[in-house]
This record gives structure tokens, C-alpha cells and sequence, in this order.
């Protein structure tokens, strides 16, 4: 297992860590790390990783090992010297990407609040995000809308997360907004996010502190996928 640094303090851009393993195709395992791994729609981190002899691995993406959510890969860039198993690392996540797909994915959480329906899919981005809605119709005023969401981020809610036992999660299966994903289970917990008193929701994302941090939001074309399926387009304004 890989400890999640990033679980517990998502500003966190550097760690120490050991290798434990390298995989069949060349991806880096280690004890810990500050490197999110794609998974609910956010892209997973880049970075480097520094060895002891001054030497840097780039690091393109990290990602989750045959569906191994307790597992993290790290991805070296093509043609990259990998280092040994048991050899003392420091990792450094590239932080501007981290931070603005951060205050996405937490807008992306308040795009599901201004739009009560329930989510179909969804999409983060440096620059850009998405979610898709069975949503029938699109609601006539969305400028009323922007404003809201932007009212919302002007707030400056606190985010932060807890965790419920997978047998509340059961319980609470209202505060699962996905439709197709659901929140990971069978580890004996699962992970929630509060973002003041507007939105609870299960995420293993990496999330800003205050929604203040976000920035002022604008809404994006809205397209029809479906009969009734809505894409929402969220940017940074």
C-alpha cells in the first residue's frame, strides 16, 4: 500500500519517500507520496522525482494500478533511468497544475449544487471542467445561475473532508450525486467532503481550503448528449 499524503494535507508539494516496487511497464511504486492518481475525473498529478545523486526522473502522470485504489504508480517519462527498489527518493508534484485542478474540482462541486440533478458523468481541467446532468431540460436563467455559483465561491466557505464507515455510506446513499461512479468501498471507510453548509458529497479528490481560492467561475456551453443527458462547461473567468 502507498500512503496518501495528499488525503491529509493537499498543499502538500514535496515528499521523502522509499521505492518498493517497479512494475512490469515501468512505473515507480513508493511508501508514500504526494502524487494524486487519475481517479474521478481528475487527471492525476506530474511532477519529478530527485534521487540521492542529485539525478531527476520526470514524472508524466500517476495513476492507480489495475483498478488498485490502495496503490499508487508513478508513470517516468519515456526513456527515464528508473531508480532501484529500496533507493530513497524525493518527489516534487508540478504545484500551478495541482493547484488550479484543485480549485476546479472544488467548483465542479458547487456546479452540482447550483444544478440539483443527478450526475452523469464529469471531467476536471487546468483551465476548464464539466459535468453531465440527467437533467431534461436547461433552466432558463443562467445567468441566475452563474450568479449563484459565484456567490457561492465570493462566501469563502471552509472545505474540509471526514469519514463515514461504508456501512453509513449505505445509509446515506443521497449524498452520492454520480450516478455511474461510485464512492470506493470495501476498505472500511470512505472519505467525504463539506464545503461549509452548502454541499457534502464522497470525493477523493484534492480540494482547495476556502472557495474563496477558486476564483470567479463562468458557465460554458451546455450541449445535449443524450435525451436527456446535459453537459455543463465550467471555466475559470
Amino acid at each position: 500500500m502507498t500512503e496518501f499524503l495528499f488525503r491529509d494535507d493537499a498543499y502538500l508539494q514535496s515528499a521523502s519517500a522509499n521505492v518498493t516496487a517497479i512494475t512490469t511497464s515501468g512505473g515507480i511504486v513508493l511508501d508514500r507520496t504526494v502524487f494524486y492518481a487519475t481517479s474521478g475525473g481528475q487527471p492525476g498529478d506530474s511532477g519529478q522525482m530527485v534521487r540521492a545523486d542529485g539525478s531527476v526522473i520526470t514524472i508524466a502522470t500517476a495513476v492507480h494500478p489495475d483498478g488498485d485504489k490502495a496503490q499508487i504508480v508513478h508513470v517516468p517519462a519515456e526513456g527515464a533511468n528508473l531508480p532501484e527498489i529500496g533507493e530513497a527518493v524525493r518527489v516534487d508534484i508540478d504545484w500551478d497544475r495541482r493547484h488550479r485542478l484543485m480549485r476546479m474540482h472544488t467548483a465542479l462541486h458547487l456546479l452540482s449544487v447550483v444544478f440539483p440533478f443527478p450526475v452523469t458523468g464529469g471531467s476536471i481541467g487546468e483551465d476548464k471542467g464539466r459535468l453531465d446532468f440527467d437533467m431534461p431540460e436547461v433552466p432558463e436563467d443562467l445567468a441566475a445561475l452563474e450568479a449563484a455559483l459565484n456567490t457561492m465561491v465570493e462566501a469563502d466557505h471552509l472545505v474540509t473532508t471526514e469519514w463515514i464507515t461504508d456501512a453509513e455510506m449505505e445509509a446515506q446513499a443521497d449524498l452520492i450525486k454520480t450516478m455511474k461512479v461510485k464512492p470506493p468501498m470495501g476498505q472500511g471507510r470512505v472519505r467525504l467532503v463539506r464545503i461549509g453548509d452548502v454541499d457534502l458529497q464522497p470525493c477523493g479528490g484534492t480540494h482547495v481550503a476556502g472557495t474563496a481560492e477558486i476564483g470567479r467561475l463562468a458557465l460554458g456551453k451546455i450541449e445535449k448528449k443524450g435525451k436527456q443527458n446535459r453537459r455543463v462547461s465550467l471555466l475559470f473567468a
